[in-house]
């Protein structure tokens, strides 16, 4: 979905054409994997951050095109809501001081975001859900300026005969609410994770990146509120689900497949299982018609930015047009500091890189319905979810994170052969993180407790936490 489009309205010969051209890609790319054409290398890392623009009340900002005109930098760029802007990094080979290089750049451009925003009587926060968010705020009014925006909003609704959205979270506190828009999507803002990695390695760390979802939503929660109802520690999950409720054909519409959840199974052979599950049962939303040749693979790409997946396959291309596979683990929320964030991602890489690794596939003693069961757990219950592990063991989340992925994690990194004192300092974060029980999504309910529900105090309160740069951990109340 980061491609822009030309156009925002379709004719039914359009959806023929793309649907057409589609599938010409899709052979190719199964093509490209049986021939082995991917680029051999692997553990290459990135990220993207989400963040929200928020005016001197620490009310959302709807200014991201007057803040993109000042900023002008090629690693940051517009999101859906005029609210949100997304920042980016290069990548990095998962070696050496990697973990303290991407901590630099990002903080750097976090840095000039600030500062740009500060020039516009403006702030910006990096949260999971912003606590002041209004759902009156949430409309098309206040829609980023780009047609692929338009046009998915137009298309979500198209395929849903009109129907409005039926949001219903229960959590501490239950949430009913209906809504005609997709803008309740721009409301979920992650901390997305990029790995690349080597052909044959593809499908062990996908599986490993399903199996992993439930540790790292849950160490990275922080999203509990949304218009003020107390509901999930990352209630970004069914947010965003049910922002986007769209299913596959018709038929499948109310079926187990959905353009936004946990996926449908693990790989067996190839991620090309995921593609050709794409193109036989996700109807295309943005029919555009691009001249370039079928190795460029853009309508392949574009259809696949349209689904979903809290793990997510993608094909990209070097600077000399050579494909690579990557992941991109979605379930992370954003915030809440830098120094967070990179622990987060220290974190998942280095147990990735064990779970991928291990002598018995782990996703042959936990059948995905389990997984998928530990992922939805932990990100309503947090660390205090009860899940199901290898061997058939079943306990606290929690106890699991600090007796045994940890040290896996740890592992990993060494493995990687990533500096062992960036291994300590950022692993660090992440234990004592989990040791307090102080996640975000902790620190803003004890906030709460101690303060009352006053989300646009809830707010600053955080946003002058963050801007200290200190882990969550640390913060006081």
């Amino acid at each position: 979905m980061g491609q822009e489009i030309t156009r925002s309205h379709f004719r039914k010969a359009d959806f023929e054409r793309y649907r057409t051209d589609l599938a010409r890609e899709t052979a190719l790319l199964a093509q490209w994997f049986a021939d082995e054409a991917f680029d051999a290398r692997g553990d290459v890392a990135g990220f993207e951050l989400e963040a929200w623009l928020v005016d001197r009340r620490c009310m959302p900002a709807a200014r991201n095109e007057a803040f993109m005109e000042r900023l002008r930098s090629e690693w940051v760029s517009p999101e859906l809501s005029q609210f949100n802007v997304e920042l980016n990094v290069a990548p990095q080979t998962l070696h050496g001081s990697v973990l303290a290089t991407l901590g630099d750049e990002l903080a750097g451009t976090w840095e000039a975001c600030r500062r740009t925003a500060g020039e516009l009587d403006m702030d910006l926060v990096m949260i999971g859900i912003l606590p002041s968010v209004q759902e009156s705020e949430l409309v098309l009014a206040n829609m980023s300026h780009m047609k692929r925006y338009r046009a998915l909003n137009e298309q979500v609704f198209r395929q849903r005969q009109g129907r409005p959205l039926q949001l219903d979270i229960v959590g501490r506190e239950t949430l009913r609410t209906t809504h005609h828009d997709v803008m309740l999507e721009s409301a979920t803002t992650s901390f997305q994770v990029h790995l690349q990695v080597r052909p044959q390695e593809a499908v062990r760390v996908y599986n490993a990146a399903l199996i992993a979802s439930a540790a790292t939503v849950a160490v990275a929660a922080n999203a509990p509120y949304l218009f003020e109802a107390d509901l999930w520690d990352e209630t970004r999950i069914p947010l965003f689900e049910q922002a986007v409720e769209v299913g596959g054909y018709e038929g499948a519409t109310y079926g187990p497949l959905r353009r936004v959840g946990f996926g449908s199974g693990y790989a067996r052979e190839s991620l090309f299982e995921c593609f050709q599950e794409n193109l036989d049962h996700f109807p295309v939303l943005l029919p555009m018609r691009f001249e370039g040749a079928d190795e460029q693979m853009q309508h392949l790409r574009l259809h696949n930015g349209t689904i979903w997946r809290w793990n997510r396959p993608l094909i990209g291309f070097d600077a000399g047009g050579r494909p690579h596979l990557r992941i991109e683990h979605r379930v992370m929320a954003a915030g809440p500091t830098v120094a967070d964030l990179i622990a987060n991602a220290a974190f998942c890489y280095g147990l990735l890189e064990y779970l991928a690794h291990m002598p018995t596939p782990p996703e042959q003693e936990l059948p995905f319905t389990q997984a998928r069961d530990n992922f939805y757990l932990a990100a309503r219950h947090g660390l205090g979810a009860t899940v199901s592990w290898l061997g058939g063991h079943k306990g606290a989340l929690r106890g699991l994170i600090l007796d045994e992925l940890l040290g896996l994690a740890r592992v990993g990194l060494r493995r990687l052969e990533v500096d062992a004192a960036d291994i300590r300092t950022y692993m660090g974060i992440v234990e004592e993180r989990v040791r307090s029980g102080q996640t975000g999504a902790a620190w803003q309910r004890a906030w709460v407790q101690r303060h009352g529900r006053d989300m646009r105090a809830l707010t600053d309160a955080y946003a002058r936490r963050q801007n200290t740069a200190r882990p969550v951990h640390e913060w006081d109340v």
